[in-house]
């Protein structure tokens, strides 16, 4: 069983207890100078700071009144098993399953959980494979 902190790291555990909840907002992924994004970090979801930019998560009625440039929508799928952050394979074998189905995701892992940012348009299928996969692991007992 899993520490308080440190998450759980039983690759079955995970698998069989990821709970997968869809959010529903949308979200976009913008990409801005540093000095630009500082404006934007408190209201986003998630910052990440790379050499060409900082890469801002937020939501897109935001990104669309600040007129901000984006490539695509997404939604995000919370993996609600409380993930160590050492835990070996877990997310290798989500992505494996979307994958299957032709589903593309960029992941994220914090402290307690997992994300999966999935298009807008293939959320809901992603969902359900997820979960229809959850269950037939589940079965497997």
């Amino acid at each position: 069983m899993a520490d308080k902190l440190d998450g759980e790291r039983d690759l079955d555990h995970l698998l069989r207890n990821m709970e997968p909840i869809l959010e529903h907002e949308e979200l976009v992924f913008c990409s801005l100078p540093s000095h630009e994004a500082d404006d934007y970090l408190a209201l986003s979801q998630g910052y990440y700071v790379e050499r060409e930019g900082t890469t801002l998560i937020l939501g897109r009625h935001l990104a669309d009144i600040n007129m901000l440039e984006y490539s695509l929508d997404f939604k995000r799928i919370t993996l609600s098993v409380h993930s160590s952050l050492e835990a070996v394979g877990f997310l290798a074998r989500v992505t494996e399953v979307l994958a299957a189905q032709g589903i593309s995701v960029n992941v994220i892992s914090a402290f307690y959980h997992d994300y999966l940012y999935i298009k807008s348009t293939e959320a809901q299928e992603a969902l359900n494979v997820l979960k229809l996969w959850q269950d037939k692991l589940s079965g497997e007992e």
